[in-house]
């Protein structure tokens, strides 16, 4: 059948397909954009003979929907998880906690400026520019396992840089000014 002949059948079944996928995303508005979704993905598909149009009609919603409905679940969780990490109205920085915020990152700029060019290119670009590795390898002209090579030792770097400086790491064994364990 052609692609003539499958926007047919949809016509022919939209009331059913809207039904299935009202049932699998439980929400009437989004069901009727994933219905629209189809009807564009059926104008994009190059025509080619289909032997149940109806069947794969019903499993493209079928499709659809599950597709919608992962990354709902994925937007709600990634929503949810950026919430958690916002700070409370009493959590907000002071002054002093502006002022250590900023003195840490001039440490860590300057730490960023010892690093070779490789590693500091690399950093910016996955910190920054928020490039997936492959990308950054594509641009660098190395490979994947080299960049995570060159963002540990970059982290590394920073993270050094931050203990020459008596930042917090966690550690209780730290000496405190004077040298006193804490």
């Amino acid at each position: 059948m052609s692609e003539g002949g499958l926007k047919a059948v949809f016509l022919a079944e939209r009331a059913m397909l809207l039904r299935l996928i009202v049932a699998r995303l439980g929400n009437q508005a989004e069901a009727e954009d994933a219905l629209h979704d189809m009807w564009l993905k059926l104008d994009s598909l190059a025509p080619r003979p289909v032997a149940q149009p109806a069947a794969y009609l019903y499993r493209m919603a079928a499709n659809l929907a599950a597709d919608r409905r992962i990354a709902a679940m994925r937007g709600h969780a990634r929503d949810s998880a950026w919430l958690d990490v916002q700070p409370d109205a009493d959590e907000i920085p002071d002054a002093e906690r502006a002022m250590l915020a900023r003195e840490r990152w001039v440490r860590i700029e300057a730490a960023m400026a010892a690093m070779p060019e490789r590693m500091s290119a690399a950093l910016r670009m996955f910190r920054l520019e928020e490039l997936p590795h492959k990308q950054i390898a594509e641009r660098l002209g190395i490979s994947v396992s080299g960049v995570e090579k060159l963002l540990q030792r970059a982290y590394r770097q920073i993270h050094d840089a931050g203990d020459a400086a008596g930042e917090d790491s966690g550690d209780p064994r730290r000496l405190d000014d004077e040298g006193n364990s804490s």
